[in-house]
């Protein structure tokens, strides 16, 4: 498989790291590659963002974390304060500790598949020789393609992969990936790119 063919379609630094992830996690055949990064491509707005933005307005935060900000005046308490909205939601769960603790924001989603929560640090921690778990920032700065691959790897998704490219594998990993369908067309728009390339 000739990975150089994605050069313009996928930024150089991305396809640098695509030889390792190769390797370690076996995503080695085109469908699996196109299937990752795709996943990859539309969760990070095509390669681009490594660190999830938590910076929510009232609004935002009362449609997307409505469990955690039953009122509006609770929102706009925490209204465009990352730090604080990623401490409540992520805190006591996912292995980190409760919101004072500061782990939400710590542990808070990186990569190119948002790695979060201090349990998948550490878990991911175990594949390389920095101490993740210690500094976070380098899941984003170092790791982003290769804990996305963890992750990747820790859902089992080359067995979905493996099952062929049609919409409703897309549709089976999407699922897998981001907890529902949000993105589905970007997903597939970037899969069929990819895999006019490489196939």
């Amino acid at each position: 498989m000739d990975i150089s063919k994605l050069k313009g379609h996928v930024p150089d630094a991305v396809i640098a790291q695509i030889p390792e992830v190769m390797d370690k996690f076996q995503i080695n055949t085109p469908l699996r590659l196109c299937h990752f990064l795709a996943q990859c491509g539309h969760e990070s707005g095509n390669f681009k963002a490594v660190n999830e933005n938590l910076n929510y307005g009232a609004k935002g935060l009362l449609g997307i974390f409505k469990k955690y900000f039953p009122t509006e005046a609770k929102a706009l308490e925490y209204e465009r304060k990352p730090e604080k909205i990623a401490n409540l939601v992520y805190g006591g769960r996912m292995g980190n500790g409760p919101e004072a603790s500061g782990d939400g924001y710590k542990y808070r989603g990186r990569g190119f598949i948002q790695l979060t929560g201090k349990d998948n640090y550490a878990a991911f921690d175990k594949v390389v020789a920095e101490d993740i778990t210690a500094n976070p920032d380098l899941v984003a700065s170092k790791y982003p393609l290769l804990s996305a691959a963890w992750y990747w790897n820790s859902r089992n998704l080359n067995a979905s992969a493996d099952k062929g490219d049609t919409e409703a594998v897309v549709t089976e990993i999407t699922k897998k990936v981001n907890g529902g369908t949000i993105g589905l067309p970007d997903r597939l728009k970037h899969f069929k790119e990819y895999l006019a390339l490489l196939k």
